[in-house]
């Protein structure tokens, strides 16, 4: 019986980690015309608001008695107009992105058959994942930045530069108030790798792109329906959207840490659950397209 034939070595210079750079997947997404219209749309949120309070009044122009929300103090500075708008559209607008950069990601490729291709390059399936994650992960924090950075700026111009006004009465000094929404913005974010990990292990189980994010987004919402369900009780604390706008206990006088480290310790516990979870499955996928 002859002997099996020496593996055979590498191609000079062949390096697994040196495959599908992230700059190269990063230019690949940002040239998508998914990115610029989410883009726009992210952007032109803070405008359409300013439009709305300037058609209707502004909150500071009626008056209405009871407890005041972070919503009536809006137009009383530029940081209060961008905290407003990171309120509105946490519990769902921002979510979109989210699933969208993360979920379209793989399954894209699979549906324009050219994931194959991809592998065939040679990318690793592991180096291939991480690449993507990485850059999904980095396209949907830009969008939690994006959309305070312009309502501040907007804001700023439309009603001009002062203290944060906090609705619980006082106000926080200009220094410490980007601090404050800057942890905001940050808490947003990892609240949202919930709907990250899962769209992404969705993405590697299918090969429509739509149903990998309309799947991350509907079930989202669902967590949304459970969480309003107060005979759940205390089954609510493990539900990642109890904890969803925990942030705004950033923007109280004292800061308060408690709500914000335990939704953090969620979010991430099942996001963790939902990537390996990804990777595993694609580790063990048969891909034909």
């Amino acid at each position: 019986m002859t002997a099996p034939p020496p593996l055979l070595d590498a191609a000079p210079g062949y390096r697994a980690r040196h495959t599908l750079p992230l700059r190269v997947e990063a230019l690949r997404q940002l040239k998508r015309r998914r990115t610029l219209v989410m883009g726009a749309v992210l952007a032109a949120l803070p405008l359409v608001l300013i439009a709305a309070f300037a058609i209707g009044g502004g909150p500071d122009d009626e008056d209405g008695g009871g407890r005041v929300t972070l919503i009536d103090t809006a137009t009383a500075s530029g940081a209060n107009f961008a905290a407003t708008c990171l309120f509105v559209s946490a519990g769902f607008l921002l979510v979109v992105p989210v699933a969208l950069f993360c979920g379209d990601t793989v399954a894209a490729e699979a549906n324009w058959s050219s994931l194959r291709y991809l592998l065939a390059a040679p990318v690793p399936r592991a180096r291939l994942l991480w690449s993507k994650l990485a850059v999904a992960l980095g396209f949907s924090a830009a969008a939690m930045l994006l959309l305070p950075l312009v309502a501040l700026a907007t804001g700023t111009l439309a009603y001009g530069w002062g203290p944060l006004k906090l609705p619980a009465g006082g106000s926080l000094a200009a220094g410490d108030t980007l601090a404050r929404l800057g942890l905001a913005v940050a808490f947003v974010f990892v609240s949202q790798l919930v709907t990250a990990g899962l769209a992404f292990w969705l993405s590697t189980k299918t090969d429509a792109p739509l149903g990998a994010v309309g799947g991350a987004v509907g079930l989202t919402i669902i967590g949304n329906v459970l969480d309003a369900v107060t005979a759940l009780g205390s089954w609510r604390d493990v539900l990642p959207a109890h904890w969803q706008f925990a942030w705004i206990d950033a923007l109280q006088p004292q800061l308060e840490w408690s709500g914000m480290v335990k939704g953090a310790a969620v979010s991430v516990t099942y996001a963790l659950v939902f990537f390996a979870l990804a990777f595993r499955n694609f580790s063990r996928k048969d891909i034909v397209s």
